[in-house]
């Protein structure tokens, strides 16, 4: 309740859940302990959340399309327990709190597709899929657009990929247009912001945020991903 109290006071208006909030969540065991002993917390809680939105990133071991069915079987039951975080928290079944995962294993666009139309409502209602360096963003708009599963762009995730020399690259803003279509609601589209540690195609994230594809001023919602969080939300809002 802090950490909203914080986001409020100042003007930020969404709020990034830790998928490693309760432990051994892609376990029965875990999910059962969540029911037992933190459910009434999570409900008040819940009460608090006032107009913030709230997602979840799922963690990167979560892969619906593996071909192993063990990880497959703990990537849902991980996602189902985040489900049910987010209905405690009485967030709503809609891509307004998304629960966010990146294409899996690669290669397997087909599996994934058909794995996504057989998830149990409560994830599948609130799932949205993000870009990456094995997903191309091409690749997960027409996985998007094949399932109604709304795209979430990651600009750094593309460059990289692509080996494009500038956030600008007309296919940057292409692409931000393209993943903006596959949201029910335009004004709900959710993309994210970062920037290389050490060099422009760097893979891992920076503490701070130094620049922006120029299309991001139109997106309604940023989820900024560096490593110092909140001073880097601070430093944007400050330019």
């Amino acid at each position: 309740m802090q950490a909203f109290r914080f986001c409020r006071e100042r003007g930020i208006e969404m709020f990034r859940i830790s998928s490693s909030l309760l432990p051994f969540m892609d376990h029965e065991l875990g999910h059962d302990l969540m029911r037992r002993e933190f459910a009434p917390a999570l409900q008040a809680i819940g009460e608090q959340v006032g107009g913030l939105r709230l997602v979840i990133h799922s963690d990167q071991f979560s892969a619906l399309n593996s071909d192993d069915p063990q990880v497959v079987r703990r990537s849902l039951a991980f996602l189902a327990s985040q489900a049910e975080v987010l209905d405690l928290l009485g967030q709503p079944r809609s891509s307004w709190a998304p629960l966010e995962i990146h294409g899996g294993q690669s290669d397997r666009s087909t599996q994934l597709v058909e794995t996504l139309e057989l998830l149990p409502e409560a994830i599948r209602s609130r799932l949205v899929l993000e870009n990456d360096e094995h997903y191309s963003a091409l690749q997960i708009l027409d996985i998007c657009r094949a399932t109604g599963v709304p795209m979430v762009l990651d600009a750094h995730h593309h460059v990289v990929r692509e080996k494009l020399d500038s956030y600008d690259h007309p296919c940057v803003a292409e692409m931000f247009e393209a993943a903006r279509s596959t949201w029910p609601h335009p004004d709900w589209q959710l993309v994210h912001l970062s920037n290389g540690r050490d060099h422009f195609q760097d893979p891992a994230h920076s503490d701070l945020i130094h620049t922006m594809p120029a299309c991001y001023r139109q997106a309604p919602w940023i989820e900024v991903e560096a490593k110092h969080k909140e001073l880097a939300i601070q430093a944007l809002c400050d330019w």
